[in-house]
């Protein structure tokens, strides 16, 4: 049984979450049941014309903007992105909104967080190597993935008799195999006996969007949701590019397919042309005993935590640092250029 913060008791606990990409809900959900367990209390605020409004559910309560935040007065602010503003009051706490897959800047200390609630030993390693005293970084294991570890009541709609593939791709320019896989995604969604799904990334382009929306078939599911828990287990085999899914989708122990990673190792079948993806899917489909040992050791590495209690460890530690204070931390850099661009994109100009 994991040890809760001893708050006192006519104190309900105010947590507020930051979001400004739909990946945030699948972190946060998990989070939000935990908190409610507990007898604490959330709020939304998502910035007006996002593209996350869509996924808030009717009984969620948002605010609405920086003065509502202000009285709502959380003792945590949390979010899955790299930024937050730092007039919010509480402690502002970093959850992450993907694994390290190799991208620049994963690794950052940004300034902004007084807490980092890191996955797995790689990242805390991580964190830890680059922390300058300016906030605490605790394993806590990703509150995403509490749900991966019991089955989700939507994974059967997803079901198949047929492999299911599951395509998703990441969504920088420069990174994203969309273009290039398409006409190959196209080609065996009618020649081959495989079902497949394909949810592209929040940032996805309205070209790739309406591009593989065009390729809708019976054997080709074109998703949009803000939960992909249900599509990770649905699926038999992933095929991404240079995307954190593809360790999500790992931590399963099934197999994942990469086109030109960026930094491919041998957990996944990375390959470079994308007329081979026929062959790496059936390869993937087959599997070998070598792979699925390199996939457990690559996830005892990134996520050992499997008993679905990830969100409360989080909670614990934000209620740790919130009963503590912020008072050890060494003073934040001042960050003024992205300080400024917050605050004009939330349309509040003081600095208090």
């Amino acid at each position: 049984m994991l040890n809760q913060v001893d708050n006192k008791t006519d104190i309900q606990m105010r947590y507020l979450f930051y979001v400004t990409l739909s990946y945030s809900f699948s972190v946060l959900r998990p989070l939000e049941i935990a908190i409610n367990k507990r007898g604490g209390k959330v709020a939304w605020f998502i910035p007006h014309g996002s593209e996350a409004e869509k996924f808030l559910k009717p009984e969620d309560v948002r605010l609405l903007d920086v003065y509502q935040v202000k009285q709502f007065n959380p003792h945590a602010t949390l979010a899955p992105g790299n930024f937050i503003p730092d007039f919010f009051p509480g402690i502002k706490v970093q959850v992450f909104h993907g694994f390290d897959s190799g991208k620049k800047g994963k690794f950052n200390i940004r300034g902004f967080f007084d807490l980092y609630c890191t996955q797995g030993p790689n990242i805390t390693q991580g964190f830890n190597a680059i922390n300058d005293g300016t906030c605490e970084v605790v394993e806590t294991g990703w509150s995403k993935l509490d749900p991966l570890f019991s089955l989700h009541p939507d994974t059967h709609q997803f079901k198949s008799e047929k492999p299911v593939i599951l395509y998703a791709p990441t969504f920088s320019p420069s990174l994203t195999s969309t273009h290039e896989l398409y006409p190959y995604i196209k080609q065996l969604s009618q020649s081959r006996e495989w079902q497949w799904i394909v949810k592209l990334h929040p940032k996805a382009t309205a070209e790739e969007i309406a591009m593989f929306k065009g390729l809708s078939n019976d054997k080709l599911q074109f998703i949009e949701t803000g939960d992909v828990i249900p599509l990770l287990q649905a699926a038999d085999v992933l095929l991404s590019d240079t995307s954190s899914i593809l360790a999500e989708f790992a931590l399963q122990e099934k197999v994942v397919v990469a086109f030109n990673n960026r930094r491919p190792e041998q957990w996944m079948i990375n390959f470079q042309q994308a007329s081979e993806l026929e062959n790496m899917l059936d390869n993937a489909l087959q599997g070998n005993e070598e792979l699925l040992q390199n996939i457990t050791s690559h996830c005892n590495a990134i996520h050992p935590y499997q008993d679905g209690l990830s969100s409360d460890r989080t909670l614990n530690a934000i209620d740790k640092l919130v009963a503590s204070g912020t008072s050890h931390l060494k003073a934040k850099p001042l960050n003024l250029i992205r300080r400024i661009k917050i605050r004009k994109k939330l349309k509040y100009y003081r600095w208090s």
